[in-house]
């Protein structure tokens, strides 16, 4: 009995060891990985800065903004001690901004037009944009087609009321009506949400946001897409010379060849640990790039 005892107390400190021991092992690794996600979290953030130094340089050395500029090249994956950093920047103004549909607080025209098109031709109800207007503007008033105010919203489960004001990212499609997963994730590509009215890009526009600004057929801007690889458009006059006939008139106030507001993204990986950091910044034609917004990824 008394080996028997020794034994099986030799067991139980041998097993409440052997717990302590990967208890002790689970917690080192878990403080080795919070210091990791931090050190990422800080190396991330390095991209932000990368990309307000190349718009700041850009700016005094460009007053167009296209493709084949330094700001447009992704960053190659760079290493950092014990991991590496990876990121690139977007311009955001040569995608549809959802907040121009509404300017001094009433429904743009020409802006509803384009964003009509761009809907039609990604397959989707052009009625969406009313939503969208309505969800925007200060008023009670639903757009035709497709609008919905307050009385729509409050008949859902849970209830809730129409912002009236501008969208902060293009997630808030999410609450408009008409706007599913799959009809954000098909325009997420081609839209964006700044925080003022916005023209286009032409230099760095999609061939559909650059077909439904434009007034051009697909096919059209394609071959335009195609062509400013090999040059860029200098101006609008000389975008204006390049294009074919275009289905509509040219509304040239909603174009550009600039830009001032991009997207940056960030991507760190330290050890084990990754992480991502996204911006918004805006640039001025002297100053240093602003953060308008940020947020992990």
């Amino acid at each position: 009995m008394a080996v028997i005892t020794a034994i099986l107390v030799v067991a139980l400190v041998a097993s409440a060891a052997s717990f302590m021991a990967w208890q002790q092992q689970l917690w080192l690794r878990q403080v080795e990985n919070l210091g990791a996600q931090a050190q990422s979290r800080v190396v991330a953030l390095a991209a932000l800065q990368w990309a307000r130094s190349a718009l700041a340089q850009d700016a005094r050395s460009s007053s167009v903004d296209h493709l084949g500029e330094g700001w447009a090249q992704p960053l190659s994956p760079l290493p950092v001690e014990g991991g590496e950093l990876s990121g690139g920047l977007s311009d955001q103004q040569g995608l549809f901004n959802l907040n121009s549909l509404v300017r001094e607080g009433k429904a743009s025209a020409a802006d509803l037009a384009v964003f009509q098109k761009l809907l039609d031709l990604l397959q989707l109800p052009p009625g969406l944009a009313g939503a969208v207007v309505d969800w925007i503007d200060p008023d009670a008033e639903p757009t035709y087609p497709g609008g919905a105010e307050d009385m729509d919203y409050l008949a859902l489960d849970p209830p809730y009321r129409a912002a009236n004001r501008a969208l902060t990212t293009v997630d808030g499609l999410y609450r408009i009506k008409g706007f599913d997963a799959a009809r954000v994730e098909r325009l997420r590509a081609f839209v964006t949400a700044l925080p003022q009215a916005t023209p286009v890009n032409v230099n760095t526009a999609p061939a559909e946001v650059l077909a439904a600004v434009a007034g051009l057929s697909l096919d059209q801007a394609r071959a335009l897409v195609a062509a400013r690889k090999a040059r860029h458009f200098a101006d609008l006059a000389d975008f204006r010379e390049r294009l074919p006939q275009p289905e509509a008139p040219l509304n040239e106030t909603l174009l550009s060849v600039d830009s001032r507001y991009f997207l940056v993204t960030g991507h760190a990986r330290f050890g084990r640990a990754k992480a991502g950091c996204q911006a918004l910044l805006e640039r001025e034609a002297t100053a240093w790039p602003k953060l308008v917004w940020q947020k992990n990824i």
